[in-house]
C-alpha cells in the first residue's frame, strides 16, 4: 500500500531513485552484479535478502558511499557521483550520536551546520525530537537513554536536515525484540506523517512485510542480483495474523531460502535434503 494518495507533500519531500544492471566490486570481488529497480518517490521499500548478499553495500552505493563499477544509479535528473545530496542515513550503530551533546544539540547539528539562527535551530530540533516521541528527554545525554531512544534521536537528527531520501541500515538490529516491535511502529507512523523515500535494509521478513510497500529480495552472493520484487498491499498499520500476511510471508521465506540452500550447495555444505 503506497503513501496515501491524499497527501500534498509526497512530491516535494520525496525524490525517487533509478538502478540499472549496477555492478559493485572491491577488486576481485564481485559484491553485487546486475540489480535493476526503480524506487519510487515515497515509497517505503525493504531490502530483503539471505547473509552476506550486499544488502548494505547496495544501500552505500545508493549513499554514494561507495562507487559503482558497472551500471548506474540516477537521482532527480543527474546520476549519483559521489555522496547523494537527497539522501540522509540511519545506521544500525548508535555510536554516531554525539554522546557530549544533548539530544536537542544532536538534532539541531545539521540546521546549524548549515547557518540556520539558533531560534531555526531549535524549532527544528524540538520538531523532530517530537515528531519521536522524545520532547521529555530534549536536555538529556545520549548516556543516558535507553538504545531504542537513542536510535529515535539517531532518526530525528537525519529528518532535521529534511532528507527526500532516507536510507536505513538495519536499524533496529541490535534491539531488544519489544523495543524493536515499538520502533517498527513508530517508523510507520513518522513515515506516514513525512512523506519522505525510505529505503530500509533488513533480513527480517516480519520486519519487511510490516513496514514495505515493495519488499526487493536479493540473490545470494557473492555477485548478488535481485531475485524478485514483491508488492506488499496490505492496510497499515499490519496485521501479523492476517491471512494475506502469512501468505506473503511464506512466499518471502521461500524465496529466500531457495538463496540460502543455493549458496550452501555452491559451498558443499548442504547434502540435498533441504532442496
Amino acid at each position: 500500500m503506497a503513501p496515501p494518495a491524499s497527501s500534498t507533500t509526497t512530491s516535494e519531500n520525496a525524490v525517487g531513485v533509478t538502478l540499472e544492471d549496477v555492478g559493485i566490486s572491491f577488486g576481485s570481488f564481485h559484491a553485487v552484479s546486475g540489480a535493476s529497480v526503480d524506487i519510487r518517490p515515497g515509497e517505503f521499500l525493504c531490502i530483503l535478502g539471505p547473509s552476506g548478499c550486499g544488502k548494505s553495500t547496495l544501500l552505500s552505493a545508493i549513499a554514494g558511499f561507495v562507487p559503482v563499477s558497472a551500471g548506474r544509479i540516477s537521482g532527480p535528473g543527474a546520476p549519483v557521483n559521489g555522496r547523494n545530496q537527497h539522501a540522509g542515513v540511519v545506521f544500525q550503530s548508535t555510536e554516531v550520536l554525539f554522546e557530549w551533546l544533548t539530544v536537542r544539540q544532536n538534532v539541531a547539528f545539521g540546521p546549524k551546520s548549515r547557518g540556520l539562527s539558533r531560534a531555526e535551530q531549535r524549532r527544528i530540533a524540538d520538531q523532530y525530537i517530537a515528531m519521536v516521541g522524545l520532547s521529555h528527554s530534549a536536555d538529556k545525554l545520549p548516556g543516558q537513554l535507553s538504545g531504542g531512544m537513542r536510535q529515535r534521536v539517531q532518526l530525528a537528527r537525519v529528518l532535521a536536515n529534511e532528507p527526500q531520501l532516507v536510507l536505513m541500515d538495519e536499524p533496529f538490529g541490535a534491539l531488544d525484540a519489544q523495543t524493536r516491535e515499538v520502533m517498527q511502529g513508530e517508523l510507520d507512523r513518522i513515515w506516514r506523517q513525512n512523506a519522505c523515500t525510505v529505503v530500509f535494509v533488513t533480513h527480517d521478513i516480519d520486519e519487511a512485510l510490516l513496514l514495505a510497500d515493495r519488499v526487493l529480495v536479493m540473490t545470494a552472493g557473492p555477485a548478488a542480483g535481485v531475485k524478485q520484487i514483491h508488492e506488499v498491499h496490505l492496510p497499515r498499520p499490519r496485521n501479523r495474523t492476517s491471512p494475506e500476511f502469512l501468505a506473503l510471508y511464506e512466499r518471502l521465506r521461500e524465496d529466500i531460502g531457495a538463496e540460502v540452500n543455493k549458496s550452501l550447495r555452491d559451498q558443499g555444505l548442504d547434502d540435498g535434503t533441504n532442496s
